[in-house]
């Protein structure tokens, strides 16, 4: 298998969170190829438990986009709807333990640079989806689940992998619905990785910490219309409303019990100057060290919003469209990993755990399952240098990583599946 050329078309078909329809497919095709019994569409992930789906009119135009640029009809089929989880299962000769490896599909709403100095541009793979890009290396993960698959196809080991192929970890929102679909219930060690995270080529941490938990909001004013000019008390300013919340949650305090972070990062409505708007939307986002932390940061953005709808007479909805935990990384994974990469060339600076993180991660919520049944897991973060930080228009990673880090993460299954 050919994971660069893999990687090379993932890329030039980026695909954002829930309309990762071509991707996914390609996915199923492959691991069906291989031997792996493929569980995906609404078998792999629970439907109400799925944060910040995308509109209708947005799925069902991925949904033909991928069919056109030759997406598995009777494959995207069963993901009609933002069903793009896959899961890839392959028992061993023996019994043992099941040990789950994650890797994220989505790309982001991020124009992709047409620079010459751009890789992708100059070796021809830039994204043919104008907006979209993949700027966080997904496509890379990617294929190094496909590239992990093809070494494990043998079935020459004692247990049962399992390769969960994630949709929409952009906006903490895909990996959720596959816990409450009970995809983790069974598995008995979980290993999650990034490639990239500010760390050169050659470095490795067998754990990541630093994640913030966090809880993304979209809230929704109602007020009514009127004409600003001659009946402007006749209205209800829905957009000013929203500027109360937004100015108030900025004005939150600091805790002293965590760290937190509050964003505003979406705030639109109004149609014309003339018209009192009868609608607002607002995104927000709360983060913390720590789930209570949060919970109370959350709370304290929720009285704000319900109070500065009530004062100008709105009516007003919040719902949640994303969300994460932090990570507590079992160290003997984060060590045993480390092991392994001194065994894999290439890899030359080794760190066992590391706080090189301040973002949120839902692969929190797959290793939480995993660690509440009994199990373990760590968050490994992969160094290659990039020209351009994450969620850049010109970001890219070194190719050469992708074959080392299929080597490492079969390392690791083999001695797990011994």
């Amino acid at each position: 298998m050919d994971i660069i050329s893999l990687r090379r078309d993932f890329h030039m078909h980026p695909e954002v969170g829930f309309t990762e329809f071509r991707t996914a497919s390609k996915v199923v095709e492959i691991l069906t190829s291989l031997g792996y019994e493929v569980i995906y569409g609404k078998d792999a992930m629970d439907g109400p438990s799925r944060r910040g789906l995308p509109t209708e009119e947005v799925l069902e135009a991925a949904y033909a986009r991928a069919l056109r640029d030759g997406a598995n009809p009777a494959i995207v089929e069963q993901m009609r709807g933002g069903y793009t989880a896959v899961i890839g299962i392959l028992k061993g000769k023996a019994a043992g333990p099941t040990v789950a490896f994650r890797f994220d599909m989505d790309a982001l709403p991020v124009p992709e640079s047409a620079d010459a100095d751009h890789f992708p541009q100059s070796a021809g793979f830039r994204s043919v989806y104008e907006g979209n890009m993949h700027a966080c290396a997904h496509d890379g993960h990617t294929s190094i689940g496909l590239g992990l698959a093809e070494q494990l196809a043998d079935g020459d080991f004692a247990g049962t992998v399992k390769l969960i192929f994630q949709p929409a970890e952009e906006g903490v929102r895909g990996a959720y619905s596959i816990v409450q679909k009970g995809m983790l219930d069974d598995v008995d060690y979980i290993f999650c990785h990034h490639l990239g995270t500010n760390l050169p080529l050659g470095e490795i941490h067998g754990a990541s910490s630093g994640f913030l938990a966090t809880t993304k909001l979209a809230v929704h004013f109602h007020g009514v219309s009127s004409h600003a000019g001659a009946t402007p008390e006749k209205g209800r300013n829905a957009l000013l409303g929203a500027a109360t919340a937004l100015l108030n949650i900025h004005a939150v305090p600091r805790f002293s019990s965590g760290s937190t972070r509050v964003n505003v990062g979406v705030l639109e409505g109004g149609t014309a100057a003339n018209i009192i708007p009868s609608y607002a939307k607002m995104i927000v986002e709360t983060r913390s060290v720590t789930e209570e932390v949060n919970r109370d940061l959350e709370q304290r953005v929720r009285n704000i919003i319900a109070h500065s709808a009530a004062m100008h007479e709105l009516e007003h909805e919040i719902e949640v469209i994303g969300a994460a935990i932090p990570i507590d990384n079992d160290k003997e994974l984060a060590e045993l990993a480390i092991e392994e990469a001194k065994q894999v060339e290439g890899f030359t600076t080794f760190q066992i755990d590391a706080a090189n993180s301040m973002g949120s991660e839902d692969a929190s919520f797959l290793i939480r399952r995993v660690q509440e049944r009994g199990g373990k897991g760590t968050y490994m973060a992969i160094g290659t240098d990039i020209p351009a930080p994450h969620h850049h228009p010109k970001f890219d990673i070194q190719e050469e990583i992708l074959p080392r880090a299929v080597q490492l993460l079969h390392r690791i299954a083999r001695r797990m599946l011994k």
